[in-house]
């Protein structure tokens, strides 16, 4: 199973939404190598699944303004890791809307 394919499986409830945080380069431009400790984390991500929104006390429901594709900020700390075993390789992060910072254009 792909990586794309387990990830889709995971379908986030209410305001939540399922992000892939993107891994830094591990080579300059000049091609150059960088240790595995000197690749700090970045705090960007893309989002891979999104909930369907908040439901109000009155039953209607508040969408989110996400949707798959979108590249977005990340604070430094918060989301709930998610470990996929068809996955090894890559990160996915749990997050409420409300806690992502922005959406990257």
């Amino acid at each position: 199973m792909s990586a794309t394919a387990a990830a889709k499986r995971i379908i986030p409830l209410l305001d939540r939404v399922l992000i892939q945080r993107v891994k830094a380069e591990t080579k300059t431009a000049t091609g150059i190598l960088l240790p595995e400790k000197a690749v700090e984390k970045l705090n960007e991500g893309v989002v891979v699944a999104v909930g369907p929104g908040n439901i109000t006390k009155d039953g209607t429901t508040i969408p989110t303004g996400l949707a798959e594709g979108d590249r977005v900020l990340l604070p430094s700390y918060g989301g709930s890791a998610i470990k996929l075993e068809a996955v090894k390789d890559k990160e996915y992060l749990l997050f409420r809307a409300e806690e992502i910072l922005a959406k990257l254009q």
